[in-house]
């Protein structure tokens, strides 16, 4: 009996599930490592116990409110396809596929949103798929846009204590937050443009390709048109674009309320309230920046990591305090969303985990 290969062992126990639950364990181990060595775990441990309720509440609250407009903006992108829905149903159906992306791994989630819109309202798979595209593309926008202004405003200020003038942790972000808008600004130019290479392969594999390439090749032309549809629609643009910015400003207040729970008011002395607007802004760009990477679930570690970096390179923050804020600004922003997926979950009568596997089924 010949042993398997190297590849065909791959191919059969490293699947993207796999790698996603090991990538999570071990973010989130080294996470848990650095943070012993190098921050005062009973310094995290009060900064929590004594956060003030009345900001919590309020963060809470600010991220709640980012829900319905999230609904509204995914109803544009979808109108501007030539789909209409309404707006309550979609909110259920973001809420249910984004709570999938936190507990099924490798972004099940997206699957899960592709396969309510076909089965619920007839929206075909690729047009689905591009509205995710086009929801993702403006979202790297926004957080590009926000942390920019973050950063101008840091970069700007006159009060050196507090801000500790340009850090490399300032300038690595800024980096970073230009390079996701510059990717996201072409990909809206291409579509724009007359050039529609696709619609060339699709002619040419037709004649002589197998089926199965041909019809491969036909979706991804037919995705290419509904992005094209939305980029093409200045006015579309807008709405969107606009509505990505304020989802995104809704984030980064749940985040600015978080630190002012664990200072004890956005005025504690040490961090102005423009300072602290402006790096909550630079730090949840960055944080969900990271999260791009499909190194661990939802995220988990990466946006802690790089939320916590910021902070301290930037502010008098203690470390423990910046630690203690990432982990409960993303264990909000979590909870919120497992939450709500449960109740759009149960109103759709379509859990986060069995659409899932319905979406990935091969007759789906």
């Amino acid at each position: 009996m010949t042993r398997p290969g190297a590849g065909a062992w791959a191919r059969e126990h490293l699947s993207r599930e796999r790698l996603t639950v090991a990538g999570t364990v071990l973010v989130v181990a080294a996470g848990g490592a650095a943070v012993v060595w190098t921050v005062d775990v009973d310094a995290v441990v009060a900064a929590v116990a004594g956060a003030d309720p009345a900001f919590l509440t309020a963060a809470i609250a600010a991220y709640l409110f980012s829900w319905p407009v999230r609904g509204r903006r995914y109803g544009d992108v979808l109108a501007a396809m030539g789909r209409r829905c309404r707006s309550r149903f979609l909110l259920a159906v973001v809420f249910v596929s984004q709570t999938a992306n936190l507990v099924v791994p490798a972004r099940g989630g997206d699957g899960v949103r592709a396969y309510l819109l076909k089965d619920r309202r007839g929206v075909p798979y690729p047009t689905g798929i591009a509205s995710l595209a086009v929801e993702r593309a403006f979202d790297l926008v926004a957080i590009a846009t926000l942390g920019g202004i973050g950063a101008a405003v840091l970069f700007g200020s006159d009060r050196p204590a507090a801000v500790g003038g340009p850090t490399v942790a300032v300038t690595a972000a800024v980096a970073l937050g230009a390079v996701a808008f510059l990717f996201s600004a072409a990909t809206i130019a291409v579509a724009r443009s007359d050039r529609q290479p696709g619609l060339a392969i699709r002619d040419r594999v037709a004649g002589s390709g197998p089926s199965w390439l041909g019809r491969g090749v036909d979706a991804v032309v037919r995705f290419g048109a509904a992005v094209r549809v939305v980029a093409v629609a200045p006015r579309s643009l807008v709405r969107i674009y606009l509505g990505s910015l304020v989802v995104w400003a809704f984030d980064v207040l749940t985040a600015v309320a978080v630190l002012a729970a664990l200072l004890g008011g956005v005025s504690a002395g040490r961090v102005p309230a423009t300072t602290l607007l402006a790096v909550g802004a630079l730090a949840v760009s960055v944080g969900n920046l990271a999260k791009v990477l499909p190194l661990s679930q939802g995220g988990v570690g990466l946006y802690e990591a790089a939320f916590t970096g910021i902070v301290v390179a930037i502010t008098p923050i203690p470390a423990g305090t910046a630690v203690a804020a990432a982990i409960l600004d993303h264990a909000i922003k979590n909870a919120v969303t497992l939450g709500g997926g449960a109740v759009a979950g149960a109103s759709l009568n379509a859990s986060p985990t069995t659409a899932s596997a319905d979406a990935e089924a091969p007759n789906a």
